[in-house]
């Protein structure tokens, strides 16, 4: 149950972050377009556009960690035997739930400044608050550490009962 309700999670995800890619191809070519032909950007883009990129990366990471296509080694990992992949599997999970973790906790009082403070990128007409991409970095690393977390029971539970760990 718990792989299914997040397969379906990071699903919703990875479609939030694919619309919000083809939104951002818009803005750049309106703005590309204004500045060209009408000596006028449009305001904000850069701002909006440098948020987005790090929405768009830790809405990606939970798709891309429960998917199996996070960075790994595949030819260190498959000169293992399957107990050693397994436990390969444990070292990773644990690695990253560590890894995640931090920057989940790394990123609590950065939100809350961010929120308390009415934090935003740019300047004159266009405003962009900052705690929404915080949120996000938050929430995506959330998810990692506890797909990660799930990967290493499961692999736990597989060494326990002498077979190979699914991945």
């Amino acid at each position: 149950m718990f792989d299914r309700l997040n397969s379906r999670l990071v699903r919703v995800l990875l479609a939030a972050a694919a619309l919000l890619t083809f939104s951002l191809s818009f803005l750049v070519v309106a703005d590309v377009i204004g500045r060209v032909v009408f000596n006028s950007p449009v305001k904000g883009t850069p701002e909006i556009v440098s948020m987005s990129i790090v929405i768009i990366c830790f809405l990606l990471a939970g798709y891309a960690v429960h998917s199996g296509g996070m960075i790994r080694t595949e030819v260190l990992v498959g000169a293992f035997g399957p107990r050693m992949r397994t436990v390969a599997t444990i070292v990773s999970g644990v690695l990253g739930v560590g890894f995640f973790g931090i920057i989940v906790w790394g990123s609590v009082e950065p939100l809350q400044h961010a929120w308390s403070s009415g934090e935003f990128e740019g300047e004159g007409a266009l405003r962009v608050p900052v705690w929404p991409a915080r949120l996000v970095v938050m929430f995506g690393a959330l998810l990692v550490a506890v797909i990660y977390l799930g990967q290493a029971i499961s692999a736990v539970k597989a060494w326990i009962a002498g077979v190979p760990a699914e991945k």
